[in-house]
């Protein structure tokens, strides 16, 4: 007898094609059969082990998270609730060119000290893989849900060059291509970059069409942070198109956002730049998330030249006041280019979190806010708290455009990804709203999207992007990541005041066939695992 029946189901495949009603049958961790409500008249139904009655209920492929930042959390919070809950089956993490595989002992104590502010500093962690693989291998030993990894350039780019603004000599891109190939043969998916974070920025596109090159030959894809969102984001886009077609390299471009007051009402340019370019044959795809914010850590938004040679020195120029003004200059009056070319609005910047406790009345307030407490300008409070938390606080930047969101959340390259900063005493909501947010406010209160197609936006076309042949799609032999919830009342519990609420109307999430979230709470289940790149 099987494992698993689920009656009655409304069967949101992931295909975009309408629904249907059906009994799914579960087991061994696939799907072995779907008994459509026509074929099943005057049939005997499917029996099992057990069966569970879905009436009202929308099945769906587990939801693929396009862009996670879950590269500690996985191993530091079995439970992992802030995914889980959502629906989400699967994760690409390594994202933005940083993360903590491939490293050597010197790297990863200087990635753990720059992202600090994404993952925390990990003293919870016991930090004994190196390589790619070795990484993925510990996730291998359980995880909440399933997990896909980007070789992140930055962190490459670290090991090979070091942190200085200057071209890589021929032997550092080999040792780089080399890096990069070892990675994608061990299992990552593609390569990911964060071109206004350091020291991946320092890259020229030469650079990175050599590193594409790799990544095309073994089927991955790239996946850049480009280096504007801001006053040149649309120069941005054209050259990371242009650069993945001359390296024949798939493109999957990150939290494409059409930010800051330049940019209001600009989508449809960036929209026929992507068609353009699809018609003339160009692999692409993106990501989004469903809200104006966005997410980074404060010390992003500095210059690069501020931050050449690593955190520490970011701190010894922020310490020194002739060099700190410099700062402040680029920043208030040039734009740096951390900033996305546009001088920064204070206004707009608010501290989500900090890593010393000590600071914590910080959260929750813009650095106009804070300065104004203080009686002091608003960089003196930045650079007061760059310093004093050594480069960890957090923030919302409230930059974005409707309209722009939705625009691009219609495409047919779109796909849904977090960007879910999970650390921080007020993390962006959309860590844990993301995928309910689409289906609650996009699909049923706004209309933007219909249910079938915001679900394959969310399933299979991401599985597509991902070269996986097995999800994103409910079909027989698939795998049986698979997520239930009430289309009337699904909605993301998270906002901007209670960013960690957990999602309503997602009362049952599987992964593997096992259940991940059941009667809406979550299980001890560990059923993910590292899903590794397919080979051609």
């Amino acid at each position: 007898m099987e494992q698993l029946v689920i009656r009655d189901a409304d069967v949101v495949d992931g295909s975009g094609g309408p629904s249907y009603r059906a009994d799914v049958v579960i087991d061994g961790g696939r799907i072995t059969a779907i008994v459509q409500e026509a074929a099943a008249a005057g049939c005997q139904r499917p029996r099992a082990v057990r069966e569970l009655d879905a009436e009202g209920l929308v099945l769906a492929p587990g939801f693929i998270d396009m862009h996670a930042h879950s590269d500690l959390a996985l191993l530091r919070d079995p439970d992992h609730s802030a995914k889980a809950a959502q629906g989400v089956t699967l994760e690409v993490i390594g994202q933005d060119g940083l993360s903590y595989a491939p490293v050597d002992d010197r790297t990863l104590a200087e990635v753990r000290r720059a992202i600090t502010g994404w993952n925390g500093y990990g003293d919870d962690i016991d930090f004994t893989w190196r390589t790619v693989g070795e990484y993925l291998d510990r996730l291998d030993q359980g995880i909440a849900v399933n997990a896909a990894y980007l070789i992140p350039q930055g962190t490459v780019r670290m090991l090979a060059v070091g942190w200085e603004d200057r071209e890589a000599t021929p032997g550092e891109l080999d040792r780089m291509r080399r890096l990069v190939a070892e990675g994608l043969e061990q299992g990552a998916v593609g390569m990911s970059s964060g071109l206004t974070y350091t020291p991946g920025m320092y890259a020229k596109d030469a650079e990175l069409t050599e590193l594409c090159r790799v990544v095309a030959e073994y089927g991955g894809y790239y996946c850049p942070h480009h280096r504007s969102y801001g006053a040149g984001a649309l120069e941005a886009y054209a050259e990371m198109v242009a650069l993945a077609r001359t390296a024949g390299c798939p493109l999957h471009l990150a939290h494409a956002t059409m930010n800051f007051g330049v940019n209001a009402g600009r989508a449809p340019e960036l929209l026929a730049l992507l068609d353009d370019a699809l018609a003339a044959g160009a692999d692409i795809s993106l990501d989004t998330y469903p809200y104006t914010p966005g997410s980074t850590t404060l010390a992003a938004l500095l210059p690069s030249w501020a931050s050449e040679g690593g955190p520490e020195a970011i701190l010894r120029r922020l310490a020194d006041p002739a060099t700190a003004e410099g700062i402040r200059h680029d920043l208030e009056v040039t734009g740096a280019d951390g900033c996305h070319g546009v001088p920064v609005d204070w206004d707009t910047v608010e501290i989500s979190g900090v890593s010393d406790p000590a600071l914590a009345g910080y959260v929750g307030t813009t650095v106009r806010q804070a300065a104004d407490r203080r009686g002091e300008e608003p960089w003196v409070t930045a650079r007061r708290l760059l310093v004093e938390d050594r480069l960890g606080p957090t923030i919302l930047q409230h930059v974005g455009h409707e309209e722009n969101v939705r625009a691009i959340m219609r495409h047919r390259v779109h796909t849904g990804g977090s960007d879910g900063i999970l650390q921080g005493a007020k993390p962006h909501p959309r860590a844990y709203g993301t995928f309910p947010h689409y289906l609650g406010r996009y699909v049923r209160e706004l209309g933007v999207l219909s249910l079938e197609e915001c679900v394959a936006h969310l399933t299979a076309r991401p599985a597509a992007r991902l070269r996986l042949p097995d999800r994103g799609l409910v079909r027989e032999g698939y795998r049986a990541d698979l997520v239930l919830f009430d289309p009337a009342t699904v909605a993301a519990g998270a906002g901007l005041e209670r960013p960690r609420a957990l999602p309503t109307g997602i009362p049952y999430v599987l992964v593997d066939g096992r259940f991940v979230i059941e009667d809406g709470r979550r299980t001890d289940v560990l059923a993910g695992r590292a899903v590794r790149r397919t080979a051609r």
